[in-house]
């Protein structure tokens, strides 16, 4: 084990890489898993703050507990709609013919009357503003045919995005009628939707619009998020209540580059939802600061992969891409880089080839990783070169 010790990042962070040698193909570093976070208390069942760059667990309690998510759950119907538009199955300016059925979808709503006609921009921005159950309807109709065909979309794609403990029944969050199963999830899976969901331009710009109108400007759209224009950065995301879910929202909010995504569930009331979200992610964004550890491809690093039987012995690497990781403030210099790289990669290799990665961390906790690539194509030499090499 070969350990070198550099000092030329930013605010000289203590840099350790650890050569992890290894026969075959690097290993892979682990998702970013709990990392001890700040245990809280309030006015909640459970609640979560996370980095949105590395998934971080900041402030956390009880996250993991199932629960219904109200109209959180609107999150995913909008995914899959956003992801249908991306995918050239369905367009913002398809029209959407409201069904019988759409049209009967009570609690929060904008009155859709059977065999009108709104486009799926419309009724996307009435989902994500409004929380309309009955747009909610109208567009999974359209989109796969019937809400159950919907509602199984909903689940495959929260297996993918490894929501282990969601699981979905309608596509709106209302509570279950008589007879069915209510929708199931966590403060934490509800992070994981909520950073697939900000990966969408539409999600930020309709999230954090207080109003807008609706049906040629006869219907105003209101935003239930009380934080929106009242905390610093906040732009989203998206609100819900029923009576067995208590007050719950999923909130975003950017300051100074650094972007948090928090969860909370069970709140007894609608202020209690605004103030705890408030508390908390104040107290991450005091608590943690953004810090550039990696500035990504370009700069060989300090150290050469052997490869075998290629017309090079060896062949530089440098990290594929950037990283900045939250980090409690005053422990910078404490991070350190660990680096899993293959012992030998074979040839042929093209340039910007995986043969490791560099794994961020404080103390035992991984705050975040990257891969390690080579910097040049290496093809396979002849027999002379396998000798010689």
């Amino acid at each position: 084990m070969t350990k070198t010790e550099l000092l030329h990042f930013p605010g000289r962070v203590a840099v350790l890489f650890t050569l992890l040698t290894t026969l075959g193909v690097a290993s892979v570093a682990p998702a970013v898993e709990d990392p001890a976070p700040t245990r809280v208390t309030g006015d909640f069942i459970s609640a979560i703050v996370v980095d949105v760059g590395t998934g971080m667990i900041l402030e956390a309690q009880r996250e993991h507990e199932r629960r219904q998510p109200a109209s959180m759950l609107k999150m995913m119907t909008e995914l899959v709609v956003l992801e249908q538009i991306e995918r050239g199955q369905l367009t913002m300016e398809d029209v959407v013919t409201v069904s019988g059925n759409a049209s009967k979808v009570g609690g929060s709503q904008v009155y859709l009357k059977q065999g009108e006609q709104f486009t799926v921009r419309e009724l996307l921005m009435a989902l994500a503003i409004h929380s309309a159950n009955d747009a909610a309807t109208a567009l999974a109709e359209h989109a796969a045919g019937s809400t159950a065909a919907f509602v199984e979309l909903m689940n495959a794609r929260a297996r993918e995005l490894n929501m282990t403990n969601t699981v979905f029944q309608s596509v709106h969050g209302l509570p279950a009628a008589r007879g069915q199963l209510p929708d199931i999830s966590t403060a934490y899976d509800m992070t994981l939707l909520g950073r697939e969901l900000l990966k969408r331009p539409e999600a930020l710009e309709w999230g954090s619009m207080a109003e807008a109108p609706f049906r040629n400007g006869t219907f105003t759209l209101h935003n239930p998020n009380k934080l929106i224009g009242k905390f610093r950065g906040l732009d989203g995301l998206k609100t819900g209540y029923t009576k067995p879910a208590g007050f719950c929202v999923t909130a975003t909010a950017e300051q100074q580059g650094q972007r948090l995504l928090s969860v909370v569930m069970g709140c007894s009331t609608n202020n209690a939802r605004a103030s705890e979200t408030t508390r908390l992610l104040t107290m991450a964004f005091n608590m943690f600061e953004p810090v550039k550890i990696i500035d990504g491809p370009g700069t060989a690093l300090p150290m050469m992969v052997a490869v075998k039987d290629g017309k090079v012995r060896e062949v530089p690497v440098t990290y594929g891409e950037s990283l900045t990781v939250s980090v409690p403030r005053g422990r910078r210099a404490d991070l350190v880089i660990d680096t899993d790289l293959t012992k030998q990669a074979q040839a042929p290799l093209a340039a910007g080839a995986e043969v490791g990665r560099a794994l961020v961390k404080l103390g035992d906790r991984l705050l975040g990783s990257v891969p390690i690539v080579t910097m040049q194509d290496t093809p396979r030499g002849n027999w002379f070169h396998r000798l010689v090499h």
